[in-house]
């Protein structure tokens, strides 16, 4: 049997990549709502959504489907970049994050040096923070 089922994926995309997991993420934050709620059109959203997903696990249009994840990839990239930078600035506990005010540079400096006067490194204007 798992012979035959990886004979049939042969030549097809399969999904697992960022679009399918955020598209099931959804589906199953609507079908928890749909439980609660028992609304009729997210119902209809749900399985509509459900096709969607399993129409890109099984497409033989693999360059079509991939084309369809870096669209997605780089439509979701700056709140993918902002996430990233906070939890980085959350996880260092030796610096601190600050942003210049005539450019909005994010400066990193470190912790426990008192009050030091910060130079942007890209417009290079000095100002005064306590760190």
């Amino acid at each position: 049997m798992k012979e035959k089922f990886i004979q049939f994926m042969q030549g097809r995309y399969g999904g697992a990549d960022k679009l399918n997991t955020h598209l099931m993420y959804l589906l199953f934050i609507l079908a928890v709502v749909e439980i609660f709620t028992g609304s009729k059109p997210i119902m209809v959203i749900s399985l509509l959504l459900m096709i969607y997903i399993y129409f890109r696990i099984f497409s033989k249009n693999i360059y079509k489907r991939y084309a369809e994840n870096q669209k997605y990839v780089q439509l979701i990239a700056p709140i993918t970049k902002k996430v990233n930078f906070f939890k980085r600035k959350r996880q260092d506990k030796t610096h601190k994050y600050y942003k210049c005010p005539t450019c909005k540079q994010v400066v990193r400096v470190p912790k426990g040096r008192g009050k030091i006067e910060i130079s942007c490194p890209k417009c290079h204007t000095k100002f005064v923070k306590r760190t």
